[in-house]
């Protein structure tokens, strides 16, 4: 009996002892597991306290270490402890990229150091990337990942603009013009300047990275189409902007690029169903190209033409946008009833946008064409995810298509207003009745255990 009880005795210390061996390895793997790894869910409003993708994309773009330096006093005025709000949004992107550094300087105590700097504003940051150097006086995350988003730009990227023929201006304010596009433009890391070839010998192909022609109300004159041809034979890249209007003298163009574009305006009855005037064409089918890869948002084409691809060896083509599924090519007046007429409208789907590509000369020309210059317009920039597409149109025909994503998101930073009505409830709540009902709580339980 004794010894049967030495046994179990044996018997529980090993249990014990291997429970204790098992206990301390499930703490110790826990442990690992925590200095290995991080996770945080963010359920704020639009995921301010995390980064977009769009922004994580940026990050992984940039080889090489990110140096920020904010001027920043210990406290602001308005702001309170500035450095730690600056040290809480670079922590955001130092998840994701280790090696971007944050060093903090006092314009107050170091007032040389900001003048050589240039610092305008307490709480200025300069960003520093591959002898690259940016100032932003904005704290977000739109700001900070376009800034990165410059730096990452390997060279000087020069969109220049056909004028003289009231084409839409990328710095112009009209409805018409695409003033708002060139201002997203510029916050990107590119520059525009207006070229006039009846002034100009030619087009500094050298110098730009793409050219625009953004709907013309004129005719060139012959020498000026003559030059635009010389551009495409010498390898230049386009972007051309077409509406339903007459093509002003580019029609030579059109035919290098072995394009036809049919009269008309495409009706598109699935615009109509949303509310939209049927002659905005919704953009929703894309075909395989870089610069729609991943691109899965509405884009609207305001009065929109057809553009048809000649089949051809000399150029590689793919249709980037076909719209109006259900809808055709109205050839009638527009003022009138629109309805498709099988007679004389072509039926859809209708493609809108072309991309046009070629080796010449060691490297690869790139053009697109767009039925519908209204889609950039001031007017209809902010119609779906049309500023999207158009940067996308941009970085790839300046060569930076490894930049092509959807645009930083504007974090929306909502605030909780109480009136002091509401304080004063809430004060009450939490100092008064809630103490009062956990008294009371325990002086029943008190009380019906000293009855038993």
């Amino acid at each position: 009996m004794v010894e049967l009880n030495k046994k179990m005795q044996r018997h529980y210390r090993m249990h014990n002892g291997f429970f204790i061996v098992l206990l301390l390895l499930l703490v110790f793997l826990l442990g690992y597991l925590a200095l290995q790894t991080r996770q945080q869910w963010d359920i704020s409003q639009n995921g301010r306290n995390s980064l977009s993708e769009a922004s994580i994309e940026i990050l992984q773009k940039l080889q090489g270490a990110v140096q920020v330096t904010a001027y920043a006093s210990e406290q602001d005025a308005q702001l309170g402890d500035i450095r730690q709000i600056i040290t809480g949004f670079i922590a955001l992107y130092q998840r994701v990229k280790p090696d971007l550094s944050l060093t903090f300087i006092d314009p107050v105590e170091q007032p040389i150091l900001a003048q050589e700097a240039d610092v305008q504003v307490n709480g200025e940051l300069i960003i520093r990337f591959n002898q690259k150097i940016e100032h932003l006086t904005v704290i977000n995350e739109q700001a900070f990942s376009n800034a990165l988003m410059r730096l990452a730009r390997g060279e000087d990227k020069r969109v220049v603009e056909l004028s003289g023929h009231g084409e839409r201006r990328l710095d112009g304010s009209a409805n018409y013009d695409l003033g708002e596009f060139g201002r997203h433009l510029r916050t990107n890391g590119f520059n525009n300047q207006q070229l006039n070839l009846a002034i100009e010998a030619d087009i500094p192909a050298a110098h730009a990275s793409t050219l625009l022609i953004a709907s013309p109300q004129t005719d060139l004159l012959l020498g000026e189409v003559e030059k635009l041809l010389n551009y495409i034979d010498r390898g230049g890249n386009l972007l051309w902007l077409v509406d339903q209007e007459s093509l002003r003298g580019l029609q030579p163009l059109a035919e290098k690029l072995r394009l036809t574009l049919t009269p008309g305006v495409v009706a598109d009855p699935q615009a109509a169903q949303l509310k939209a005037p049927i002659t905005f064409a919704l953009g929703a089918i894309y075909g395989p190209h870089v610069i729609t890869r991943d691109f899965d948002y509405i884009t609207v084409f305001p009065f929109a033409r057809q553009l048809t691809i000649d089949e051809n060896e000399e150029w590689h083509s793919v249709a980037l946008v076909e719209a109006a599924p259900q809808g055709w090519v109205e050839s009638g007046d527009l003022n009138g009833e629109i309805s498709f007429d099988q007679d004389v409208d072509v039926p859809g789907p209708v493609s809108i946008a072309v991309a046009l590509s070629r080796n010449i000369e060691d490297r690869e020309q790139r053009i697109v064409v767009v039925g519908s210059g209204h889609f950039l317009a001031n007017t209809y920039l902010g119609n779906g995810s049309n500023l999207d597409f158009g940067i996308n149109l941009i970085n790839w025909l300046t060569g930076d298509e490894e930049l092509i994503m959807i645009q930083p998101r504007a974090t929306l930073d909502s605030r909780l207003v109480l009136s002091e009505f509401e304080l004063t409830l809430i004060a009450l709540g939490f100092l008064i009745v809630l103490p009062l009902l956990f008294l009371t709580s325990g002086i029943g339980i008190w009380w019906r255990r000293r009855r038993k």
